[in-house]
């Protein structure tokens, strides 16, 4: 059957999870407090770039099937079940700040008082948030609103931004964390349209779904600094770790994927969700040593490929003219959270480096950052212009098969530092590039003066 649902949110979580709930039949009501945001959003105009989602988004609106309103009212009062995709930031000691989803959570209670609703109300927590939270929000309403009928379920989102809407219409799983027979049944209905293809909901106590979250995205961040760490070793004894990678990743033990070495993870998840399950861990005194040194490798990775640069030019990074390719922390998506990229912009320009970026989509998300301390090409050969270095810093397709005499022709010197790996070492060496990446030999064309 299909409900009607109220999402507190529409940052990238919640628009994609009302976007996609509204595809399948539903009826969305979607709450911001953001005026501007909320009208692009009723015009069908999406907020942020996720492959997909405008065209989603525009139908849905067109359809009817999804609203944006500032009133979270209108959502309290018509809907039964509420998805809390409200923002967790990390504090100064990596904890999740749980302000947003406990002051949303008293508001609604208050709410159902104030117009006496008596209906069964779901609120179902998709923000990431530490073990014990759906306990919390309980309260809150035991506390507020203790005689009316609501069920605090947690239901962890595992989307990977470029993917998002992919994931959610076809998710390789559905975690729901409830102990109430009501809530279990609704929710297993509720995304009954999305796993027709067999893939399982698990219905889990709320304290296991909650840890689910943390341990999904500690565990790749484990797998991702491993490779990142064993990089440099292989550096220093002459391996190639693109070798390695598919090595291991033949193992069906291991995997293949999240074995890519690069300069580090970014973005709004796993530097967030390591920092929080680290500070749960500290807390209940059995700290994650594995988690632990997985931040220190991640940290170190970034910071070792900029000391490379800086030892390219002897430590003088003045006056340089820096070309950057990407922005984002991944392809795909203009989500500059974290991004590696703004580690290196920032060590460059404390050098007293000229910064030139380019990125397919997340121009607009940078300049709120930077301004008009770097500049911004308008394509990939437009930053090459008289450039001492390309830095690649995001692995967009666009810049996996460049012209190569182009981009000689542009830059002063044919130098790239290549942060993830786009180009064979073959490809360099006939190409007459100096070539700089990770986990791999260097190529040092003979006549190039270093």
């Amino acid at each position: 059957m299909s409900y009607r649902i109220g999402v507190i949110g529409t940052g990238y979580v919640g628009l994609v999870t009302g976007t996609c709930l509204a595809d399948v039949g539903n009826t969305v009501v979607c709450v911001d407090v953001d005026p501007a945001k909320v009208d692009q959003l009723s015009k069908g105009v999406p907020t942020i770039y996720e492959r997909g989602l405008d065209q989603v988004l525009e139908r849905n609106v067109r359809e009817q099937r999804i609203s944006f309103t500032l009133k979270l009212e209108e959502a309290v009062t018509t809907c039964p079940i509420f998805m809390l995709c409200l923002p967790t930031p990390p504090g100064k000691d990596g904890s999740a700040d749980l302000k947003a989803v406990m002051d949303v959570s008293r508001r609604i209670a208050e709410m159902l008082n104030e117009h006496d609703i008596t209906e069964p109300r779901i609120i179902v927590n998709k923000s990431t948030v530490p073990v014990g939270t759906t306990d919390k929000v309980a309260a809150i309403f035991k506390e507020v609103a203790p005689d009316r009928e609501v069920y605090v379920v947690s239901n962890p989102e595992f989307l990977r931004e470029g993917f998002a809407v992919e994931d959610f219409m076809k998710p390789g799983r559905v975690i729901v964390g409830t102990s109430d027979p009501y809530a279990r049944e609704i929710m297993t209905d509720l995304y009954q349209p999305f796993v027709r293809g067999g893939s399982p909901i698990y219905v889990f106590d709320e304290r296991s779904s909650e840890v689910t979250k943390y341990a999904a995205n500690a565990f790749l961040a484990v797998k991702i600094s491993f490779m990142n760490d064993l990089s440099e070793y292989c550096e220093k004894v002459g391996a190639d770790i693109e070798n390695v990678r598919l090595g291991i990743g033949s193992d069906d033990r291991i995997g293949r994927r999240f074995l890519f070495s690069g300069i580090g993870y970014g973005g709004s998840c796993f530097p967030k969700d390591v920092k929080a399950i680290i500070h749960s861990a500290r807390e209940m005194d059995t700290p994650l040593e594995i988690v632990e040194a997985t931040q220190h490798v991640n940290k170190h990775q970034t910071e070792r490929f900029v000391q490379r640069i800086k030892d390219r030019f002897d430590g003088l990074l003045e006056g340089r003219d820096v070309a950057l390719w990407g922005l984002a922390f991944k392809p795909n998506t203009d989500d500059v959270r974290d991004a590696p990229a703004f580690v290196v912009i920032d060590h460059l320009l404390a050098g007293g480096a000229r910064v030139h970026a380019y990125d397919p989509e997340a121009r607009h998300t940078t300049e709120r950052i930077y301004g008009d301390r770097i500049r911004y090409a308008g394509n990939m050969y437009d930053a090459l212009t008289n450039a001492d270095v390309l830095v690649i810093a995001t692995e967009w397709m666009e810049f996996r098969n460049p012209d190569f005499d182009r981009m000689k022709a542009a830059m002063v010197r044919p130098l790239i530092f290549d942060g993830r790996n786009l180009f064979t070492l073959d490809e360099m060496i006939a190409e007459g590039f100096e070539y700089h990446s990770v986990g791999r030999a260097s190529i040092v064309p003979p006549q190039e003066d270093v």
